[in-house]
């Protein structure tokens, strides 16, 4: 069961954050679920240390926590819109955008902190493509923004 991988690792899912503009958090067309993007809100807040650019601004380890609360608020929309996640036969792809100084060049380490989280929750089911770019700004200057796109049954 997926709700009890998540608690075996501390990760209780709650409310996801509302939009912050006009958009739904999800989106499905067939077997095809696509999650808006998702920016590391918790508690309906952005924190302070998720704020900036990597790696001036926030650290690379922040960053990496970042993209992994991203996740889980992506995983929040997922359950709420389906019920529950076990309707989740693949997750397809993943974009993780990351509010970076110019010269940095290390998008991949702080988008693998969202990746890492799939696989280690949904095993098999976690293994998608992914993209890992740099951008010059996010919305609310948060530091990582992640969305999804997943098969459901």
């Amino acid at each position: 069961m997926i709700e009890e991988k998540l608690n075996s690792i501390g990760i209780r899912l709650s409310s996801p954050p509302q939009p912050i503009g006009s958009y739904v958090p999800i989106s499905q067309s067939g077997n095809l679920l696509f999650v808006s993007g998702q920016i590391p809100l918790s508690g309906g807040a952005l924190p302070e240390k998720f704020k900036g650019k990597v790696p001036s601004q926030v650290s690379i380890i922040d960053s990496v926590h970042a993209s992994k609360q991203c996740t889980i608020n992506a995983l929040e929309q997922m359950n709420k819109f389906l019920g529950n996640l076990e309707r989740i036969s693949k997750f397809v792809k993943l974009s993780g955008y990351v509010n970076s100084d110019p010269s940095f060049k290390d998008h991949p380490k702080v988008i693998n902190g969202a990746s890492d989280l799939l696989l280690e929750v949904f095993g098999e089911r976690g293994k998608h493509t992914r993209v890992a770019v740099g951008v010059s700004s996010l919305p609310l200057d948060c530091v990582v923004e992640i969305d999804i796109l997943c098969e459901v049954i």
